[in-house]
């Protein structure tokens, strides 16, 4: 049995849960939003007791595979709508910056030009100072996301590290030209 899909989620005061039979999917809402999840074939959910319990009704590899999802899943919008995703990229490089303007975030990479991204609605972008960015949202997959296709932008480069990289992420610098004998 799954080692992830067996542990209930714990559903913790002031998220409310139902379960779509139906649709397929459990409707999660709290005090900083409403998230859905689906529920994937083969998987049954039970709420008891303030817990979320996943069962399985075979053993198929998918769909032990689903299980683990379902549970992993859930517990993610848990999580989102109690404590919240974030998070945080750094720029580095000579005159690489980044400006906050209302709902556009404008970014000095080495361009001849800004690059302008529009900041959807349902994530927070902040910017702590001219070189960190902070992305804060209940949805784990969707803050993932922005900050992927802000870090797209300019993608540290392999040999001075200049770039948009994860606050934290570990660079291996590819030595430069040697010179000759």
């Amino acid at each position: 049995m799954s080692r992830i899909g067996r542990k209930p989620v714990e559903i913790p005061q002031g998220i409310k849960v139902s379960i779509d039979e139906g649709a397929r999917k459990i409707i999660f809402e709290g005090a900083k939003g409403r998230l859905e999840t689906p529920i994937p074939p083969g998987i049954k959910v039970e709420l008891k007791d303030n817990k979320l319990v996943f069962t399985r009704e075979n053993d198929l590899k998918q769909t032990k595979a689903y299980h683990g999802l379902a549970r992993a899943l859930a517990n993610n919008a848990v999580i989102g709508l109690s404590k919240g995703f974030e998070k945080r990229l750094e720029v580095e490089g000579v005159g690489y910056r980044v400006d906050l303007k209302g709902k556009e975030l404008h970014l000095a990479l080495g361009y001849s030009h800004p690059v302008i991204y529009r900041i959807p609605d349902d994530v927070e972008i902040t910017v702590e100072k001219p070189n960190k960015i902070i992305i804060r949202g209940i949805d784990k997959q969707r803050v993932g996301e922005v900050a992927a296709e802000i870090r797209r932008f300019r993608e540290p480069d392999p040999y001075k590290g200049k770039g948009i990289r994860y606050e934290g992420e570990v660079l291996r610098l590819k030595p430069g030209k040697s010179g000759v004998r």
